[in-house]
């Protein structure tokens, strides 16, 4: 036989479906965390703007953690690589420095 194994035949369009939900997880930590490093308190009084920092990092560190949780499976972590999940850890650990830092 010298065609591709069947395993190697659908990989290309395999690793277009699970680029998808991962690139827009991706794209989420990434926009929360420019959030979170964007919103500037008026003052010590300002809690809506306190709030939406931690709301900001904690929907990018939710991010990160879903792009981690999808590419721990095994049938995505066959295609895909950890390298994958680079940039939205990134995000993660710069939302929970933001988070811990208070503002």
């Amino acid at each position: 036989m010298t065609g591709p194994s069947p395993v190697d035949d659908d990989r290309g369009c395999l690793r277009l479906v699970l680029a998808v939900p991962l690139v827009l997880l991706t794209l989420t930590a990434v926009l929360c965390c420019w959030t979170a490093l964007t919103i500037r308190p008026s003052g010590p009084w300002d809690d809506d703007a306190y709030a939406g920092i931690v709301l900001s990092c904690v929907l990018a560190i939710g991010a990160a953690g879903a792009v981690v949780a999808v590419c721990s499976l095994p049938s995505v972590r066959r295609i895909t690589g950890w390298w994958w999940t680079g940039p939205a850890v990134l995000a993660g650990a710069i939302a929970a420095i933001r988070w811990a830092t208070g503002g």
